[in-house]
């Protein structure tokens, strides 16, 4: 079972090791996020900085779960939990959906500001990365809306920029959850769209915000069936949407249906600055509630931050599943954190130049996310990336084995490789690499890895793996 709130997780984390508290004073611009991004950079712990200047009884958590070890103590599992083993146990307990309970009282109400009480700059806000367009609040936060026809809440991971003491902007794609709500929903009937915006609640709670989950699902479920126990809601004070209650800060506002506001540049998870300032949605804070001593969460978005550690295991087992349903002959998928989940490596059962081409057109038929799909024969491990970058670098034809599907108007416009022109159509390609032995080929004919489990006999293996324990190695 998962910890229900952060300050519990974090007390964990600090167990496992994965923490290190900072008591020096660290300015809020710019170097509080650097430590965070060397932190991503290097395969560091989380960072808890106690005192930061300017905003004395308020704490910030950098990267939460950036890395596989934080990941495992965030689902209640052991921090050195296997790869493999964490996407059994999501997979799991995806599909065991827990609903939350309503509570009249939690500790995201112990403080209470609201109207023209509220001012954003008394929250320690930093300013993330040198070229922001400015102080970028949600960067680890649950964004929750809900549909004006059907009721339909969704949670999800946006991105808020602080505009003005009263007001914030944000960058929920048209394509999102929270962007249709609102074109869809709320400006036809010209009334401003409810939103809460939670930091710092429990992991659980975060990783369903970010999951890639079905459509119209509901993420308190998924949060209670990650964490295999009910999320505590409490409802706002300005709108009827319910929040984690243990949430560390809680955000009320409406965006408004008629206005906009400037937005950006940010560096995003990819790992680089590659949109401008432009237009995008405004909302005015109608409240502030938060715990006593709080904490604000961060993710110093860029290379192996949180998101990108959280969204490529959900992605992943997405992607298996949809393969599934398609009759591929799939067994496993996996996105490596490092590529910005712009990669995913998929192993079948049988292989070929028309699996390949038949997994690109899948994968891109509705949001085309991925721009680089390895696929490898079932015998390569595909969380193993030496593994996969010697069946890339062997097996992958330098010119039958490469398969790319071009598209428009589904692209990702977050992509650095894509113009400025293909970015604002979002226009792209996808390419399937075959790192599969074509079926066609006579088995005398197909070559023999030259590995330990290929080459030798059983009986070699076994003697050969008995002396190696017995060596301790």
């Amino acid at each position: 079972m998962a910890d229900n709130d952060l300050r519990s997780f974090l007390a964990a984390i600090e167990a496992s090791g994965d923490l290190v508290k900072i008591d020096d004073q660290i300015d809020w611009d710019q170097e509080l996020a650097g430590i965070g991004r060397l932190g991503c950079e290097r395969f560091g712990p989380a960072f808890m900085f106690n005192n930061i200047k300017d905003y004395e009884g308020w704490r910030t958590i950098a990267n939460p779960v950036a890395g596989w070890r934080r990941y495992a103590v965030g689902l209640g599992l052991p921090a050195n939990t296997s790869i493999r083993e964490l996407y059994k146990v999501y997979a799991e307990r995806e599909v065991n959906l827990i609903p939350p309970v309503i509570v009249k009282d939690g500790p995201c109400k112990e403080v209470v500001i609201k109207g023209e009480n509220v001012n954003l700059f008394d929250l320690p806000t930093p300013m993330v990365h040198d070229g922001d367009g400015g102080r970028y609040l949600g960067t680890w936060d649950i964004v929750i809306s809900k549909d004006a026809d059907s009721g339909w809440v969704n949670w999800g991971m946006y991105r808020f920029m602080v505009h003005n003491e009263r007001h914030l902007t944000g960058y929920p794609r048209p394509t999102s959850h929270l962007g249709k709500m609102l074109l869809e929903g709320y400006v036809p009937k010209k009334k401003p769209m409810p939103i809460a915006i939670a930091i710092g609640a429990d992991m659980p709670s975060h990783l369903a915000a970010a999951a890639t989950f079905r459509l119209a699902g509901d993420e308190a479920l998924l949060a209670g069936g990650l964490g295999q126990q009910a999320v505590e809601l409490i409802k706002c004070e300005t709108s009827d949407l319910y929040v984690p209650a243990t949430s560390e800060v809680v955000i009320e506002a409406e965006v408004y249906w008629d206005a906009v506001a400037q937005e950006g540049p940010y560096g995003e998870y990819p790992g680089y600055r590659s949109g401008e300032m432009g237009n995008a949605i405004v909302a005015k804070v109608t409240a502030i509630t938060h715990r006593k001593n709080p904490i604000l969460s961060l993710d110093t978005t860029g290379f192996m931050d949180s998101s990108a550690v959280t969204t490529s295991i959900s992605g992943a087992i997405s992607i298996r599943r949809r393969l599934e349903k398609h009759g591929v002959p799939v067994v496993e998928c996996y996105i490596p954190p490092e590529s910005g989940v712009h990669m995913a490596i998929v192993s079948v059962r049988k292989g070929g130049a028309a699996i390949a081409k038949q997994v690109v057109e899948l994968l891109t038929a509705r949001r085309a996310l991925i721009s680089k799909i390895i696929v490898v024969d079932e015998d390569v491990d595909v969380f193993n990336m030496a593994a996969v970058i010697h069946a890339f670098s062997t097996k992958c034809h330098p010119q039958r084995g490469t398969h790319i599907h071009t598209y428009e108007g589904r692209a990702n416009a977050l992509t650095p490789a894509y113009s400025l022109e293909e970015r604002v159509a979002r226009r792209g390609a996808s390419v399937a690499f075959d790192c599969t032995w074509p079926p066609e080929w006579p088995r005398e004919e197909t070559p023999i890895r030259a590995t330990l489990d290929s080459m030798y006999s059983p009986e070699v293996q076994r003697r050969v793996l008995s002396r190696w324990n017995d060596l301790g190695l």
